[in-house]
C-alpha cells in the first residue's frame, strides 16, 4: 500500500494519484454497513444507569458485536478486518456516543440540468479544502476502498496528532482512474476524507504515514446521482452514461473521476454520484 498524491486538480487529471447495494455479490464495508446497526441493537440498556464498571463491559460487548458483523461481511471479499478496528468501528457507528454530527463537504450550486422532469446532473463549486487521503493498490475495487477507509477510520478516531477524534464527514470520495476507453479501471484508487470545517485551518496530522493531508484548488465538479452499488461494472457503466449527458465532453478530465459515497440509512439502496472535473 502506497501513499499518493490525491490533488482535485482540473487541470490534466488529479495530480500524482494513480461507495454499494447488494452486500451478497459486490457489496463492501461502508458508512452505511456501519450505521445499520440501531441504538437498540447496540445497547442491551437504554436506562444510561449503569455504572462504570458495567458501562465498560456493555462497551466492549457492542465493540465485539460491531467488529465480528464487520469481519463476517469482509471475509466475503477477501478483506481482514483486525481486531485493532474494533474502536474506530463503535466511534464512527455512535458519532463518539452521539458528541458530533455528521458535516456534509460544502458547495455552491450554479446549474442543474433537467430533462421530461429528471435531474441529469448538477454542476457544482467546490472551494478549496484540506482532505486527508490514501492511495491503495489492491487487487479489486472493492478491497482498495475497504482497505483504504479503514485506515482513514483510525486517523479519524484519535491517530492525529490532536489525540481526539475528529468527526465524520460526508461524501467519501474515491478518486479513480481509467483506460482511454473508459473501460478498464486502473489499480490505483485514493480514498479522501474532508476535514471537518473546525480542522480546515491547521489539519491534525495523521500518525500513519501512509495517509496525507493535502489542498485540493477550488474545483468545478459536473455530478450524477446514482444508487446501488458501486464496483468496477457499475462505475464504468456511469461513467459511459455522464458522458453522453454532458454538453461538451472535451471541457471535462477525461481519465480521472470521482465516486461520491453518501449515508442514508433510510432508505434501501445506498446513495452515490460520479463527479467530473472540469478543466480549468
Amino acid at each position: 500500500m502506497e501513499t499518493g498524491n490525491c490533488r482535485m486538480n482540473g487541470g490534466g487529471g488529479l495530480d500524482g494519484i494513480g461507495g454499494g447495494g447488494d452486500n451478497s455479490s459486490n457489496g463492501m464495508i461502508t458508512l452505511e454497513d456501519l450505521e445499520s446497526f440501531s441504538e437498540d441493537q447496540l445497547s442491551d440498556s437504554g436506562t444510561g444507569s449503569l455504572e462504570e464498571a458495567g458501562e465498560t463491559i456493555e462497551d466492549e460487548e457492542q465493540q465485539d458485536g460491531l467488529l465480528r458483523y464487520w469481519q463476517d461481511a469482509a471475509r466475503g471479499h477477501q478483506v481482514e478486518v483486525p481486531r485493532d478496528m474494533a474502536e474506530p468501528i463503535q466511534q464512527i457507528t455512535s458519532n463518539n456516543n452521539g458528541q458530533h454530527d455528521r458535516e456534509h463537504v460544502p458547495f455552491t450550486l450554479i446549474a442543474r440540468k433537467e430533462k421530461c422532469g429528471d435531474m441529469l446532473y448538477e454542476k457544482r463549486h467546490y472551494e478549496k479544502a484540506h482532505w486527508a487521503c490514501i492511495t491503495v493498490h489492491e487487487d479489486t475495487y472493492e478491497q482498495s476502498i475497504c482497505y483504504g477507509f479503514m485506515k482513514l477510520m483510525r486517523y479519524i478516531c484519535q491517530q492525529n496528532s490532536s489525540g481526539s477524534y475528529l468527526g465524520m464527514t460526508i461524501p467519501i470520495l474515491t478518486v479513480i482512474r481509467t483506460d482511454e476507453n473508459h473501460s478498464v479501471l486502473s489499480r490505483d484508487v485514493t480514498v479522501a476524507y474532508y476535514l471537518p470545517t473546525e480542522y480546515q485551518v491547521q489539519p491534525p496530522l495523521p500518525s500513519d504515514t501512509e495517509i496525507s493531508i493535502e489542498e485540493w484548488p477550488a474545483t468545478i465538479v459536473y455530478t450524477r446521482s446514482f444508487t446501488g452499488a458501486t464496483n468496477e461494472v457499475t462505475i464504468i457503466n456511469e461513467i459511459s452514461a455522464m458522458a453522453e449527458m454532458l454538453d461538451s465532453p472535451a471541457m471535462h478530465v477525461n481519465d480521472s473521476f470521482i465516486v461520491a459515497g453518501y449515508t442514508n440509512p433510510a432508505v434501501a439502496n445506498r446513495q452515490n454520484e460520479i463527479w467530473f472535473l472540469e478543466r480549468p
